[in-house]
């Protein structure tokens, strides 16, 4: 062999004829069954091959190749695994330059086949396996750094390199090992000859070699495999692949991956709903790991296909229950199925809250914000989702999923205003849900606002509405307010307000909706308010009470106590957080009173099962009431406008109620339209006299109670206030004013004449300009 090797090195020009002998011997003693001769033949070829790098090696590495082929088409697992040797020997030998001619087809092939061997005995079976994954191996060494054998990348051979793998990795015992590369997975000895390992080494390596216009053709088959071999119900191998996928990848090719998965999704959408569960189960790790580093440019296109897929769910789901209930009887493959497409719905929520919560911040308002614009909301035009074909349940669903990702998106979202926090387009729909006659999609509303507002993380603190006996205990954290947040405050303060108000006397309130009020009034006290919003949370708090009291729209006991409870919790807190004695003072004293006679007033009491409710709530005991005059006399001192407090807190009037299918709290104002029969149709009188006169005959005295509570706020209430409600009437004055006019306003007659029909004949009567009668609004 010395010898041997060094003629070949004297004389590179006779290595083709060297090789091409060896080759001649090598095939001749296979087929012989010579084995001892094949062995020294193929150590005679790799010594030459390991000895000779010059020029003329190219067509000696023909040869080679040839016997390894050779070796390879034989039936002897020994032979197949000296083949495999040999070639990857063969593949660690980097060359000078590329080869314009060799093709790898029949290697990517037959150590494929190598791959899924089936032979009897279980260590021929593994070492066979073994010896196809390492040619593998080999292969993608040898061609991945080669330019001219970027064809190892066409589908044709990844179709048999990638499920080569996979399958090798299926028989891993422990799929928890899997982690970024390095993990001790796929280091250590005992790794070399185990298949599973093996195979996952070489499917790191070579996603880690997949360059930008690669990854699609070695994403495609991972997922095909996974259909074909049904993974994805159960998906722990699914999930470990996409995790070994997404840690190979470099950072920025992860929205490929993300984007393949998600386009997977779109063409199973009519799967079965535990295969869909499946592949949101894996999107969901892909982008928790696609999360900390570059996301790119599919950050809404996530959230549009997750929302989308939600909806079809939806929809899967009632048209189930439809066809259910339509039957004779209630069969309970149903059920199951309903509880698989909730299965579906809690993954895809789960993965928009997760993949919400870990984007910064700006992407999150962004999101945010589109997540908000496909929540239907009654009135509002919603594009992406027709509320009239999956009906009012169907809707209600939608709203209450939506809002769950929301709350997840929005679960430790830190902005340092409220203002690009809580732009107008958020918050007016989300206060339009809070209107809906539905306490679960209240109760969501409120923790979304609980998320956003809670900068400081108090709520937790705040837990559960109770009379707090020392708030300086609790160590709240709170900074001075910031003058963005202030103005915000000015801005939609009526509009918090008003909603707080109006979520207090549902019907359907339950414990947890109070303990959310409360928490909310709390974190508001906390985050923004200064002395004008402290004073008009009071007012708040005391309309709560006195609505209570009158009891104007019948609301049941439970609900009048609840009220009452939380007003007690609330001011308690308050009176602490102000530090004001004399209101600390006169808040324990209305609380000890209802102590002792008045249990059921009391968050403690009430919220109890089975707590004795009274008859009725007597106006007159006052010792058990908070009283307005006590309070203002309390806070009359440096920076609290006292004054105020006298003026009874009237909630803002805005067109929600109308949009939110709910009766709206001011009467609408009625225009009577006239038109005389013997006038041209454009002359329209408009009696709007009931608006401005003050004594109108037959008030009630409850009517004339309400018009000195409306001139009162008018003479004393601040002036953001008063705009807000003069504002929201003018608008719904002037809706109503361009409605009529749209319908009567006609185009005066034309000077050429009038075409009008009499006894079939068409006559022509023309109008000089003088005699024409314009409408005033056309005069100038």
């Amino acid at each position: 062999m010395e010898k041997l090797t060094f003629y070949a090195v004297s004389a590179p020009e006779k290595l083709d004829r060297i090789g091409a002998y060896l080759a001649e011997r090598l095939s001749r003693d296979v087929v012989r069954h010579r084995y001892g001769y094949v062995v020294i033949a193929m150590e005679a070829l790799d010594q030459l091959l390991m000895a000779c790098h010059s020029q003329s090696i190219k067509p000696f590495v023909e040869s080679f190749l040839h016997m390894v082929a050779k070796l390879l088409e034989s039936q002897e697992p020994d032979l197949q695994v000296l083949g495999t040797n040999s070639f990857v020997k063969f593949a660690n030998i980097e060359e000078d330059t590329p080869s314009y001619h060799r093709r790898y087809d029949f290697f990517v092939s037959q150590f494929s086949a190598m791959c899924h061997s089936t032979h009897e005995d279980p260590e021929t079976r593994t070492r066979i396996r073994v010896a196809g994954i390492k040619g593998l191996q080999g292969v993608v060494r040898k061609t991945v750094n080669d330019e001219l054998q970027a064809i190892i990348w066409e589908p044709q051979h990844m179709d048999k390199l990638i499920p080569s793998m996979l399958f090798n990795m299926q028989d891993a015992e422990d799929l928890d090992r899997v982690g970024p590369p390095g993990t001790p997975s796929e280091t250590g000895q005992d790794g070399e000859e185990n298949p599973a390992s093996l195979a996952e080494s070489c499917f790191r390596e070579l996603l880690g070699r997949a360059a930008y216009g690669n990854m699609n053709n070695a994403v495609r088959p991972v997922l095909v495999h996974l259909d074909n071999h049904r993974l994805w119900e159960p998906n722990e191998f699914a999930v470990s692949c996409f995790r070994i996928i997404m840690y190979s990848i470099q950072a920025q090719h992860s929205h490929h991956v993300i984007q393949q998965v998600l386009g997977h999704l779109d063409t199973h959408n009519k799967n079965t709903p535990r295969m869909r569960a499946g592949i949101v189960q894996v999107l969901l790790e892909t982008v928790a790991i696609a999360a900390k580093g570059s996301v790119g440019p599919t950050v809404l296109e996530v959230f549009n296909t997750l929302l989308k897929h939600l909806r079809m769910s939806v929809d899967f789901e009632l048209g189930e229950n439809s066809r259910r209930n339509s039957g004779a009887s209630v069969s309970s493959s149903g059920r199951v199925k309903e509880s698989e497409e909730r299965i579906v719905q809690n993954a895809i929520i789960q993965t928009i809250g997760f993949f919400g919560g870990n984007l910064p911040d700006y992407q999150r308002a962004e999101v945010m914000m589109f997540i908000m614009g496909k929540v239907p909301v009654y009135g509002t035009p919603c594009h992406t989702l027709d509320t009239v074909k999956i009906g009012h349940q169907g809707t209600k669903r939608i709203q209450a999923m939506l809002l769950s990702s929301l709350i997840m998106v929005t679960s430790g979202f830190k902005s340092k205003t409220m203002v690009a926090a809580l732009p107008a387009p958020f918050l007016d729909p989300l206060f339009s849900i809070s209107l809906m006659e539905d306490c679960e999609l209240r109760q969501l509303v409120l923790e979304i606002l609980l998320n956003i507002i809670d900068r400081h993380d108090n709520r937790a603190k705040l837990r559960g509405i109770r009379i707090i006996p020392n708030v300086a205990a609790l160590k709240i954290k709170r900074e001075k307010i910031s003058k963005q947040d202030v103005g915000f405050m000015k801005k939609h303060g009526q509009q918090l307000y008003r909603h707080i108000y109006l979520g207090c006397k549902e019907e359907d309130n339950g414990h947890k909706n109070f303990e959310l009020l409360f928490t909310t009034l709390a974190v508001l006290t906390i985050e923004l308010a200064n002395e004008e919003v402290v004073v008009d949370l009071i007012r708040l708090a005391l309309a709560l009470q006195d609505m209570s009291l009158a009891n104007e729209e019948n609301m049941p006991m439970v609900i009048r106590c609840g009220i009452m409870a939380l007003v007690a919790a609330y001011l308690n807190f308050l009176s602490q957080m102000i530090a004001n004695p004399a209101f600390c003072q006169h808040v324990s004293k209305v609380i000890e009173m209802r102590n002792l006679e008045a249990p059921y007033l009391l968050p403690e009491h009430i919220f109890r099962e089975k707590c004795p409710l009274p008859n009725c709530l007597e106006k007159e005991d006052r010792s058990l009431y908070f009283q307005t005059v006590d309070l203002a006399e309390c806070l009359v001192g440096p920076g609290y406008n006292a004054e105020r407090l006298s003026i009874p807190y009237v909630p803002q009037v805005t067109d929600e109620d109308r949009l939110t299918r709910r009766k709206s709290l001011v009467d609408t104002i009625s225009l009577q339209v006239d038109f005389p029969s013997d006038s041209l149709p454009d002359k329209v009188r408009l009696d709007i006299s009931a608006l401005f006169s003050p004594d109108t005959t037959g008030l009630e005295e409850q009517e004339k109670e309400k018009r000195r509570q409306v001139m009162e706020k008018f003479q004393k209430a601040p002036f953001e206030e008063i705009a807000a409600h003069c504002e929201s009437k003018a608008n719904m004055l002037h809706d109503r004013l361009a409605q009529i006019f749209e319908l009567t306003i006609r185009p005066p007659p034309s000077p050429s004449g009038v075409v009008s029909i009499a006894a079939g004949h068409a006559q022509h009567q023309s109008v000089p300009v003088y005699e024409m009668k314009f409408p005033d609004l056309c005069v100038y």
